[in-house]
């Protein structure tokens, strides 16, 4: 597996041509590819490890090109520290898809300048084992704490969502209309994803079952030993491959049609909580407004009476409208992000979702092909015996 994904080569201009740190270089670049999946260990301590190439023109990198190995866990890593420190973007991931998980990361303009991703993708694996082992922010609570901390956003979303919480909230028919299909969407994909599961098991279920049948049909033709009982036996050798080729598909389904629904619905659910988080960022903004307007009034008060309060009024006064604006800043921000976020996630969800169903068409069709032909095989055989 091979995964790389630049920028700049989308645009038409080769980075490769020249050296990273020639100053004839045309623009910064950051591409990572991840290949040579091996696993590592036995038993409860066996790990998938990856090699990670990364190349690069960026001034903060210690060289343009570097090569580190990365266990399953240190993409989890990556992804949590991303998600803690930048919660407006909606970031999620496929273990199939981690190269494109960090290509997504790296070929973004702020999400490329974090520390953790320098961290991740330039030290050495001891240092990158201590760095994983590190319990920072909400992640050095305890389980228990920690349950008690996604029980909470949840019911904080669930309040927005409600409406339960808002004194003020946002007059934009558009946004309204994007969080109502936001919620329609989660649910719907849920849906989706209980009965993808139950495909898959149904998938395993039964070919479990006639690898069962096809042992015990093999069995009785044994006893039979004439025509019969090598019609029997073939019957059974054919039970035995298509269960191998329903177990193969139910495979086929968990990693295309079942995971990538999963992850859809997590990723749905990074939005609510973004949404969550901009609600609270325009309630901010509007009470700061509101408590900028009565101490105007106050000092107006003040300045009618002359009052030596007047001095401290004013300073307050000053030092609201900084906490304003600077809220005012981080709602308009949210805003800015959360807009070109939802366009990245819709454009990657046509694509992701489009190839999902068309792996679970093109695999259950092959399917079907596979099961008619191999009992279509044995009629003649058997219709003999039959007469």
């Amino acid at each position: 597996m091979i995964t790389t994904v630049n920028a700049q080569q989308r645009s038409g201009s080769s980075p490769m041509a020249q050296s990273p740190r020639s100053p004839l270089s045309q623009a910064p670049y950051l591409t990572v590819s991840v290949s040579d999946p091996a696993k590592m260990g036995n038993g409860v301590q066996a790990y998938i490890s990856y090699k990670v190439i990364t190349k690069t023109n960026l001034p903060e990198y210690d060289s343009p090109e570097k090569i580190v190995i990365r266990r399953y866990s240190d993409f989890v890593w990556l992804r949590d520290r991303l998600f803690e420190k930048y919660t407006s973007y909606l970031l999620f991931r496929r273990r199939a898809l981690i190269g494109f998980f960090v290509n997504r990361i790296a070929s973004h303009h702020e999400l490329r300048q974090s520390d953790d991703l320098r961290t991740f993708l330039q030290v050495d694996e001891q240092t990158m084992e201590r760095a994983r082992s590190m319990e920072i922010g909400i992640f050095k609570k305890k389980p228990a704490d920690l349950m008690q901390i996604f029980k909470d956003v949840q019911s904080k979303v669930s309040d927005v969502v409600l409406g339960k919480e808002k004194p003020v909230d946002e007059s934009n028919p558009e946004y309204e209309k994007m969080k109502n299909y936001i919620f329609q969407l989660e649910d719907h994909l849920a849906e989706a994803q209980k009965h993808a599961y139950r495909l898959v098991k149904r998938h395993r279920e039964l070919g479990q079952s006639l690898s069962e049948f096809g042992k015990a049909v093999k069995l009785l033709g044994d006893c039979e030993g004439n025509a019969l009982g090598k019609a029997f036996s073939e019957l059974g050798a054919k039970s035995e491959i298509l269960s191998i080729k329903l177990q193969t598909e139910a495979q086929h389904l968990l990693m295309n049609f079942e995971e990538p629904l999963k992850d859809y619905v997590r990723a749905v659910q990074s939005i609510k909580a973004t949404i969550a988080e901009r609600a609270n960022a325009f309630r901010h903004h509007c009470e700061l407004a509101e408590t900028i307007k009565f101490k105007e009034i106050d000092m107006n008060k003040l300045r009618l009476m002359r009052s030596e309060k007047l001095a401290e009024a004013e300073r307050e006064y000053e030092e609201l409208k900084a906490d304003g604006a600077e809220a005012t800043r981080k709602f308009e921000r949210i805003v800015k992000l959360m807009n070109e976020e939802i366009v990245r996630f819709q454009e990657q969800k046509t694509l992701d979702l489009g190839f999902a169903f068309h792996e679970f068409a093109r695999g259950q069709a092959e399917l079907a092909k596979g099961i008619s032909e191999a009992w279509r095989s044995l009629l003649p055989k058997l219709e003999s015996c039959s007469s």
